[in-house]
């Protein structure tokens, strides 16, 4: 995948969804104290910083924009020195590319070792009922292959590994400090809860769901509070919310999977300032 890649998803996945209100991401700007993220397209990247030390979760599209759009949270690229990698679509790795411009080069990638297949090309990505392969990804990062129920820690920042298959093979969610869960493109946040990611990029979308019911029992049983920040729709604290229709899974040409907070062009940035990444905190989504 490269950055004409990145550019031709742009336009395709912008005709496609444009007026279907199904992408709000967040804009760039802060969560809280720890977490900041940036808005690429529909897309967001996270950064979770503790005691000095930056970790990126996911890596965007391969975008112009990032290094810009990073100095608006003062948030050096050279600092970034570890990503964790939650599945290697297209909008969620574009900037450790080899044709990126190489802003995190020195940083090491944390990836499932299922989901690597895709990377080393022993799994090709298929999407749309796998009718379409997508283009494959290329980096030449140090790579750390991780386990479902891993438990490692980067500094002083602990992070456990969940394994959520579905959309796509190995996809990995990571619970940071048992205290943010960031969820990739498992959980898609409408106006009235949370379904099952958009059907028609899934893998097997009947082990997406299955995967959610895993997830949501998994976290009900440790009856703590968190964050669950999503890669495309915001993020929310309320755990009933987030998994509120996850037996269902969202159809976007279908009008009842439609949010009227969401913009009518996500690929649309023009609402996404330095002023504002600067001045507001980014709220939870909001619910009807």
């Amino acid at each position: 995948m490269a950055r004409k890649d990145s550019e031709n998803q742009k336009k395709s996945m912008g005709a496609l969804f444009r007026g279907r209100a199904i992408f709000k991401p967040l804009n760039t700007g802060r969560i809280d104290e720890r977490v900041a993220c940036v808005r690429e397209w529909v897309a967001n990247i996270f950064f979770y910083t503790k005691n000095g030390t930056t970790i990126m979760i996911d890596a965007g599209y391969n975008y112009a924009r990032l290094q810009e759009k990073m100095t608006w949270l003062d948030i050096d690229p050279a600092s970034v020195k570890h990503s964790l990698i939650t599945h290697q679509d297209t909008d969620h790795v574009g900037a450790l590319e080899t044709d990126s411009e190489q802003l995190f080069k020195d940083a090491t990638v944390y990836i499932g070792e299922i989901e690597n297949r895709y990377l080393t090309g022993e799994t090709r990505r298929k999407v749309i009922h796998g009718l379409y392969k997508l283009p494959m990804v290329k980096t030449n990062n140090k790579k750390v292959l991780l386990k479902d129920g891993q438990i490692f820690h980067i500094g002083d920042i602990k992070i456990e590994c969940l394994l959520v298959p579905g959309h796509t093979w190995g996809h990995m969610v990571y619970l940071i400090d048992d205290e943010y869960l960031f969820t990739g493109d498992t959980i898609w946040f409408g106006a009235n809860g949370g379904y099952s990611f958009i059907a028609m990029l899934a893998e097997d979308n009947k082990l997406a769901v299955k995967s959610l019911e895993k997830l949501e029992r998994d976290l009900r049983a440790r009856n703590m509070p968190l964050k669950i920040i999503t890669g495309h729709t915001g993020w929310t604290d309320d755990l009933d919310f987030a998994f509120l229709h996850r037996t269902e899974l969202c159809k976007p040409f279908t009008k009842k999977y439609v949010d009227p907070s969401a913009p009518y062009d996500g690929y649309e940035e023009d609402d996404d300032t330095e002023q504002n990444a600067r001045n507001n905190l980014l709220g939870k989504v909001k619910t009807r």
